[in-house]
């Protein structure tokens, strides 16, 4: 059990916050503030308590390097929107003028400071530039848990010189995720997806054991196909992995875990939403065809289970929902989670897009803000953005 920032005192003093504002932009705006608002009690909470908030992010890849593109002062006016209350944006997140800078803030005022990228130390979790960051705060707290599976300076590095805990929304990941794996109510079903199942080997042999049903969707379902014989025509198949979903079948058989593939599968003439498209069982995919979405026979057999369980976890698409042709099988998968009375997960950028392109986000108990990390904390690894955090006693 990591300290949150509930459990150290704040007031007065300059709290030092990572958080993950890697939101899309387009022309100097915010498209998509989701990351931003849901940082939004973490940074009230410290206000409140009468902290003065220094703000570190990344933003993109700019690989070390200034790109005008990956500035923040966009993010800045958005947050002080947000917040009804100025919020500063700084030239640079290092340096003697943002030290002064961060240390003339008064209690309740904040400033952002610039793309933690733009320096490459950043991502090499040098400890000089660890210690820089560190000289602008008197306590670090982490809220930025799509960044806490990378051991950088500021997610991992800075926790070595500074009280370091968690922000409101890190707890909330930490404490959801983990009840479910480690005490879930039952029954708990999983539902995974996605293009490849190399991307989901160590998730899949973490929850065979944890769950009760496993349900299987994705490109990543035709390898599976392949392994119990059937025919899969052009369609996405790692071959390199079929025996891997053959051990993993027999894994889930020794474990009395139900793993269910496609029965029925949505296939196409070619890679396109205008292509030509039908829907036929699992095993008679035409030559030359390629399974694009599960069928609707297994949207209503995934949906049945669905909607029984007491806990439900789903990563990952069920087709290509990006073509609207083929999204009828996330968005079913989608609905029945949303309808589901129990506790509902939904981790992964293309799950949580399709999530909430169905306007369905509210529904669900808990959406993670994690892509990776997310990944790596339901596959059972230490994220080493929380293991630098403070224990409690």
């Amino acid at each position: 059990m990591k300290k949150s920032v509930k459990d150290v005192d704040v007031k007065g003093k300059r709290v030092l916050v990572r958080v993950d504002f890697n939101v899309p932009m387009e022309g100097g705006r915010v498209t998509d503030d989701t990351r931003i608002r849901a940082t939004l009690p973490t940074l009230q909470y410290l206000l409140d308590q009468g902290a003065s908030v220094v703000l570190m992010s990344h933003l993109g890849r700019p690989d070390g390097k200034v790109k005008d593109e990956l500035k923040l002062a966009p993010v800045a006016r958005r947050l002080s929107d947000l917040l009804a209350r100025p919020v500063e944006s700084l030239a640079d997140c290092v340096g003697t003028e943002v030290e002064q800078k961060v240390a003339a803030l008064a209690p309740g005022q904040l400033a952002l400071l610039e793309n933690l990228r733009f320096h490459p130390e950043e991502e090499a979790n040098d400890k000089g530039f660890a210690q820089q960051l560190a000289r602008l705060g008197d306590v670090y707290v982490n809220d930025a848990f799509g960044a806490a599976h990378r051991a950088h300076a500021s997610t991992a590095g800075v926790a070595s010189y500074l009280p370091a805990v968690s922000g409101l929304l890190m707890q909330a990941e930490i404490d959801v995720i983990g009840q479910a794996l480690e005490d879930p109510k039952r029954p708990f079903i999983a539902i995974i997806g996605g293009a490849k199942v190399s991307d989901k080997i160590g998730l899949l042999r973490n929850l065979i054991g944890k769950v009760d049903t496993l349900l299987i969707g994705g490109g990543m379902a035709n390898t599976f196909l392949v392994a119990i014989g059937c025919q899969v025509g052009e369609s996405l198949v790692e071959r390199d992995k079929v025996s891997e979903a053959r051990e993993l079948i027999r894994l889930a058989d020794s474990s009395a875990v139900q793993l269910i593939l496609p029965r029925d599968v949505v296939v196409a003439s070619a890679f396109a939403n205008d292509a030509e498209s039908k829907t036929v069982s699992c095993q008679q995919t035409p030559d030359g065809w390629r399974i694009m979405d599960i069928g609707p026979a297994t949207v209503k057999q995934y949906s049945d289970i669905i909607i029984t369980a007491r806990t439900v976890v789903w990563n990952g698409p069920m087709g290509v929902y990006e073509m609207e042709r083929f999204a009828e099988g996330t968005r079913g998968v989608g609905e029945a989670i949303a309808a589901c009375t129990g506790v509902t997960i939904v981790g992964g950028g293309d799950a949580v897009a399709a999530l909430e392109r169905a306007g369905l986000a509210a529904n669900v108990t808990h959406v993670s803000t994690g892509g990776g990390a997310t990944l790596e904390l339901l596959e059972g690894r230490v994220l080493p953005g929380v293991a630098a955090l403070q224990d409690k006693e």
